[in-house]
């Protein structure tokens, strides 16, 4: 149980982390740029992301409720299953909101956009909020109940 709560921990910590940094790091310099160099780094953000968040997610997911089943009523039960919950509330931001706008974004023409791009953009910024925070929140939680399991 040891190593499975390590390699929980570290993807779900990684999964916050990439989340944290393009929230907060890659977006806000994202905006500062003239409208069509912004638009080539979205979709050029958007074809790699696509691979490297599955990459952590859906381990970090399975690795979740692998502790969640395996741990059982030990201590930190509570602070487990709310972490459980901000990480589906990651999930579902990300399928239901932000993939079907990245999927429209990943066949946009830089230099030809739509005429509501920005209005889009908007949008993804909005729920990627609500995403980046519920993966850092998940990953504060899991830690908290580790050291109460631990404690």
């Amino acid at each position: 149980m040891s190593v499975l709560l390590v390699v929980q921990l570290v993807l779900v910590g990684l999964l916050a982390g990439e989340e944290f940094i393009v929230r907060w790091g890659v977006q806000p310099a994202m905006a500062t740029l003239p409208d069509e160099v912004h638009l080539r780094t979205r979709i050029a953000l958007v074809k790699s992301l696509k691979v490297v968040v599955p990459i952590l997610m859906v381990p970090a997911v399975l690795a979740s409720v692998a502790v969640l089943v395996l741990s059982g009523a030990d201590d930190g039960l509570g602070w487990r299953i709310a972490a459980m919950v901000a990480l589906v509330v990651f999930v579902l931001a990300s399928f239901l909101g932000t993939v079907p706008i990245n999927i429209r974004v990943n066949d946009w023409d830089p230099e030809h956009p739509p005429a509501d791009w920005k209005r889009v953009v908007l949008r993804w910024e909005r729920i990627d909020v609500l995403r980046s925070t519920a993966a850092g929140v998940a990953f504060v939680l899991f830690v908290v109940a580790l050291v109460q399991l631990l404690g």
